[in-house]
């Protein structure tokens, strides 16, 4: 159902929100995770994302695969600076030729946890890097909701147990067992993301506007790829301290 997608093609739309090889690689392991979750099945007719990321980005992975399925899409969130912030990123990335065939409907709402005011039904919902900022107590509300809301969920957060992660990017996290108890026991959890470079490194401008073009930089991109997809196969114990993403995928219709 998904395209095959490199890490250096998802670096473009990971620039157009202000990140880099970092966000590039994590977009790249969550499109297996989906795709191989998502073969097979209907292509989604609309499309959730149940609040943007705390930091980093504007879910430009999430709108890839939108454009891929064709698909309408909802945004919400709580903080118009992030509203605002997608709507830039996205007009950075279609100045890039990319998502030109998005457009978004915008959606606030008082708090995160509260998606009440949403009626529609969806197919999908996603959401990244939003689970871990709502307060412990406020996180059923939240999973009841995209249970209610959509009939499968596919939910991203900093992994709780990779300490140096979530010190260095300043965000909290979810322990696989929280999102396990979160989601039940039906649903497929996992551990992914864990790059062969240390979390917090920075590059200048130029260095990210090289990375587009660079040949050593593609062959750089191309190996990543290829560490990415052996991730899956390393022992369980090395992905719980060492991957920066726990994730969860709900099937309700079926």
């Amino acid at each position: 159902m998904l395209k095959t997608l490199t890490i250096k093609e998802l670096y473009v739309p990971a620039l157009a929100e202000g990140e880099g090889v970092g966000t590039a690689y994590e977009y790249f392991a969550k499109r297996l995770v989906l795709a191989r979750w998502l073969k097979n099945k209907p292509k989604p007719v609309h499309v959730l994302i149940a609040g943007l990321p705390e930091k980093y980005g504007s879910s430009l992975d999430f709108l890839q695969l939108v454009q891929e399925f064709g698909a309408a899409v909802t945004i919400v969130d709580e903080r118009p600076s992030a509203l605002q912030k997608v709507q830039n990123s996205l007009a950075a990335a279609q100045k890039e030729g990319w998502l030109t065939a998005v457009s978004s409907q915008l959606v606030s709402t008082s708090h995160l946890a509260d998606l009440s005011p949403i009626d529609e039904t969806f197919d999908l919902c996603l959401g990244s890097e939003g689970l871990q900022r709502l307060e412990p107590d406020d996180r059923p509300d939240y999973v009841r909701h995209v249970r209610r809301l959509a009939s499968r969920a596919a939910l991203f957060a900093p992994n709780g147990d990779n300490m140096a992660h979530t010190n260095i990017s300043g965000l909290a996290g979810v322990t696989l067992g929280e999102m396990q108890q979160l989601v039940g026991v039906q649903a497929k959890t996992g551990y992914i993301d864990m790059p062969p470079f240390p979390p917090g490194i920075t590059r200048s401008e130029d260095q990210r506007e090289q990375a587009t073009s660079g040949t050593m930089e593609a062959i750089a991109m191309w190996g990543l790829g290829y560490y990415a997809r052996l991730e899956h196969f390393l022992p369980t114990a090395v992905r719980r301290k060492q991957s920066h993403i726990v994730y969860a995928l709900m099937e309700m219709g079926d």
